[in-house]
């Protein structure tokens, strides 16, 4: 009875301590203009939680407590303690914004016991996901080929979803995937990796397991958990300890402001199985693209060179979806861009960012579509303007002008080939003469795969593909240095392909091109108004341009790739 007492009264005292702590936060939280919490009897968002990890927190004396999109409730212990200020700057760096409450020791503590119900090793936020750079290393050095990602998938079919998608996503990462496709079927979800252009069967996903996954890419892209009948768009980004290019070798707690950054676009389609997800990643590597490797032709660089050395004028991209177009015109902005030259893009949506380059995005429901844009950025004095795409006649007719007036203005446009590009400037309604005035280069590409250089096989040439490479060889325009037949280098897939390729026989992408330089008969061709793509393509040869198919047959000849592939690309 005695020993019950003497419990009871050390939990009073208990108690009466707990309420004079309380009371003593309270009145400091005046102190500081801050909102008091009293986290021991708050609810606390687990997912909100993780979004730092436990040993940062508890250096920092932090509990982020819950989370509303990129709006964070924090509860603290000193706004003023230097390891605070750091965190909650590193949030600010992940575009979080916050409100800051003061808490007592006791209630950190309690916010503290709820990482025991989260993973300190996959950390996951709204916006984002983070793994391991050493996670991707370790996969790299492991998987042989597609078949080494199911196995590594299929070990957590039955474990975390956290964690199945933080092996699905390392592994794309791991074979330089550049999109994801989750495609439910009757009774399971076809996983799919998008390698070089070509998709490849991956796994097949418990429908259980594909249930939670859907819910966690949706939450981490901050779409609608409760909208299964309508497209969604989002993004999130993943986030690698370390700086771009480099191994990691130091924690992310110590070094948060040293991250790679890969942003993730993600698009849900409903089907009548359930959801379709598909997630593109935008590895800023992709475009790390030097100019001279492009792809381009020695002499198509050199006069590249030259017309991106011009003050004014359009230079246009043309190719479907995929084709490298970003990339190319990427590659020209960093090749040109000085302290001295200003330089704005228009894009729709920024997919890359570029350091030292202004880059705009279009906000149609507000007003700021790809026209209305335009003439803003034309406004801001730029000297050379980005255009995503040309769409209309306003931002159509906008571009020209801008290029007549003392602005270097590169754009795209969704045609087969090049001297498509006239014929549709002139069906969206711009003037001839602003067309023949502003328009430089229009361009054309598309990307092949390259022979993986380690398992590659020598191909037999025999009577009839020799045959058909000399055929090939009378279409070229005069000039064009054709190598001789005692210099050809023609290789064929090997059977099985190699652990270098992981078995895809293909390893990279590279551009075939077609230019057409605007001089006077194409500038006539122009104004008469009524110039086939057929005229244009003639006037071109006389230039001494190649199309697409020539470009790929001179990169057959070298060894880079092969007809089949040539072939299903540019026809």
């Amino acid at each position: 009875m005695a020993l019950f007492q003497e419990e009871k009264q050390q939990h009073r005292l208990e108690l009466l301590r707990r309420k004079e702590e309380e009371d003593s936060v309270r009145m400091l939280a005046d102190r500081y203009d801050l909102s008091y919490i009293d986290l021991s009897t708050f609810p606390i968002d687990l997912d909100a939680v993780a979004i730092i990890s436990e040993d940062r927190a508890r250096r920092a004396e932090l509990v982020i407590f819950n989370a509303t999109g990129k709006r964070l409730k924090i509860a603290l212990r000193n706004p003023k303690k230097e390891e605070t200020q750091t965190a909650l700057n590193a949030l600010k760096r992940d575009r979080y914004t916050y409100d800051l409450f003061l808490v007592s020791a006791h209630g950190l503590a309690h916010g503290m016991e709820a990482y025991q119900k989260t993973s300190q090793q996959n950390i996951h936020e709204v916006g984002a996901i983070r793994v391991s750079e050493e996670k991707i290393a370790a996969l790299q050095e492991e998987i042989q080929d597609l078949a080494g990602i199911k196995d590594h998938v299929e070990k957590t079919f039955y474990g975390r979803t956290s964690d199945a998608l933080e092996i699905i996503l390392a592994g794309a990462l791991a074979v330089d995937a550049s999109d994801l496709h989750l495609e439910p079927q009757t009774d399971s979800a076809r996983l799919r990796f998008r390698l070089d252009g070509v998709l490849h069967d991956v796994a097949m996903i418990p429908t259980r397991l594909y249930a939670f996954l859907l819910s966690r890419i949706k939450l981490i892209s901050e779409l609608k958990l409760n909208v299964h009948d309508k497209a969604q768009d989002g993004r999130f980004t993943i986030r690698i300890p370390g700086k771009p290019g480099e191994t990691a070798t130091r924690t992310l707690e110590d070094h948060a402001d040293e991250m790679s950054d890969i942003e993730v676009r993600v698009s849900t389609l409903p089907g009548p199985n359930g959801e379709n997800a598909v997630m593109r990643i935008l590895d800023p590597k992709s475009i790390s693209v030097g100019f001279e490797d492009l792809g381009m032709q020695p002499w198509i660089i050199k006069t590249m060179a030259a017309e991106l050395d011009r003050p004014n004028g359009m230079i246009l991209n043309t190719g479907p979806t995929g084709s490298g177009k970003t990339t190319t015109l990427y590659t020209f902005l960093k090749k040109i861009h000085t302290p001295e030259v200003k330089i704005i893009t228009l894009e729709d949506p920024i997919e890359y960012h570029l350091t030292g380059i202004e880059q705009t995005q279009i906000d149609a429901e507000k007003g700021y579509d790809f026209a209305n844009g335009l003439r803003a950025i034309v406004r801001q004095d730029p000297d050379v303007i980005l255009v995503g795409e040309i769409r209309d006649a306003p931002t159509a007719e906008t571009a020209t002008n801008a290029a007549q007036t003392g602005h270097l203005v590169f754009s795209t446009l969704h045609t087969n080939n090049a001297a498509g590009a006239i014929p549709r400037l002139i069906a969206l309604g711009v003037r001839l003469d602003s067309i023949a005035a502003a328009l430089k280069v229009t361009m054309a590409q598309r990307l092949v795969r390259i022979l993986c250089t380690n398992c590659r096989v020598p191909a037999a040439l025999t009577s009839e593909l020799s045959e058909r490479i000399q055929k090939e060889m009378a279409g070229f325009p005069a000039g064009v240095p054709i190598p001789g037949q005692e210099i050809w280098k023609i290789f064929s897939p090997s059977l099985q392909g190699c652990a270098a390729c992981s078995g895809m026989k293909y390893k990279g992408r590279i551009g075939v091109y077609e230019i057409i330089l605007s001089n006077e008969e194409i500038q006539n061709l122009i104004l008469k108004g009524n110039a086939s793509e057929f005229d244009l393509i003639r006037a071109s040869h006389k230039q001494g341009q190649i199309t697409m198919q020539q470009d790929g047959l001179l990169k057959i000849l070298a060894g880079v790739t092969d007809f089949a592939e040539r072939d299903r690309i540019v026809g």
